[in-house]
């Protein structure tokens, strides 16, 4: 595998460098009023790729524009708008992909605005990683929901009986997961053995999405959190480099518990404290079929609004760096991906 050299450390555009200069300070806000700004689809001048359930993604020659919304998705489907989500996720993101530069090579190129992230173009795994740390989960693909049907293999790993749920693991596993409109499960032979890798690049990439848990998992607890479980994915170059893609230990790709709390809460049977979306997840789960159901209820406003604090919440308790809220605007934003454009040219 040809190995690239290592990207400067400058992989903020200088209007961004997570506190923009170009961010109004008066558009901060006060966490104790309802919040209502939101994003939801963008129309930008540029090639649109792809509409995920979360970003929207263009191109610009060789390189992908990434743009993250405030698109809430749970049950492989859109289930809500949450204000300053999107802002939230990719700086968090922006943040884990420097600090993780060293364990493994990234797509990002650029952060030259809050809600977009500049990247490689890739030829992408079709497998999403995901490495668990604890038993949990409400989803059909989650960790509990497949344990609690009484299964004890699970995409090649054995699960030892009478585990309950939120408890955690011997060690992490890896339940990998095909990509697609349905997620499903797959195991590290079967995705040898269906072409979706070779045998070297599964053992790079399993190795990878481990040491990327490791270092997540540390890097959480000195902030009294717990990182539970996490996705990862992955692209190549056309010289067989392989580099971490789309996003990485954000609240939407995650759970995180609060640390202080989990033992006892455990241990009463309580569900733990998160700041992640598995209670809007709960949430509908309880009022409706997620998976099945054509129009989903509406989630109520202070539900969605405690997500929005939780997400910026993550963003300042991982970072340590202050987030400053600010209206989605596209013109701003498309002024800042020309900018760093034109500067790419000169």
């Amino acid at each position: 595998m040809v190995k690239k050299s290592m990207k400067s450390s400058s992989i903020f555009h200088s209007s961004f460098v997570f506190r923009s200069c170009k961010i109004n300070r008066s558009c901060k806000i006060n966490r104790s009023l309802s919040i209502s700004a939101s994003s939801n689809e963008t129309n930008l001048p540029f090639k649109l790729v792809k509409r995920g359930k979360v970003r929207d993604v263009y191109e610009s020659d060789d390189k992908l524009i990434c743009v993250t919304t405030d698109r809430q998705s749970a049950f492989d489907r859109v289930i809500a708008e949450v204000p300053y989500k999107g802002q939230a996720l990719n700086m968090t993101s922006a943040w884990w992909f420097f600090k993780t530069e060293s364990i493994v090579d990234n797509a990002l190129i650029s952060v030259p605005h809050p809600n977009v992230s500049i990247m490689r173009k890739l030829n992408v795994f079709p497998v999403e990683i995901i490495v668990r740390g604890y038993i949990t989960g409400t989803t059909n693909t989650s960790l509990w929901t497949i344990y609690n049907e009484g299964k004890r293999e699970y995409c090649g790993n054995i699960l030892q009986n009478g585990m309950v749920k939120n408890q955690k693991l011997i060690c992490p596993i890896i339940t990998p997961t095909t990509k697609g409109d349905i997620d499903l499960p797959i195991s590290g032979e079967d995705i040898i053995k269906k072409g979706y890798m070779t045998l070297d690049q599964w053992k790079y990439i399993s190795k990878a999405a481990m040491d990327l848990f490791t270092y997540g998992q540390f890097e959480a607890n000195k902030q009294g959190l717990i990182l539970v479980d996490t996705k990862y994915e992955f692209g190549y170059d056309t010289y067989g480099n392989i580099y971490l893609i789309d996003e990485i230990h954000t609240p939407d790709s995650s759970r995180y518990w609060i640390k202080d709390t989990y033992i006892d809460r455990f241990k009463e049977d309580k569900e733990p404290e998160n700041i992640d979306k598995e209670f809007l997840r709960l949430w509908f789960k309880e009022h409706s079929d997620p998976y099945n159901d054509e129009v989903l209820p509406e989630a109520p406003k202070e539900l969605v609004d405690e997500l929005s604090k939780r997400y910026m919440y993550l963003f300042e308790t991982i970072t340590g760096q202050k987030m400053y809220p600010y209206e989605f605007n596209e013109e701003e934003i498309t002024e800042s991906i020309n900018a760093f454009l034109d500067l790419r040219l000169i």
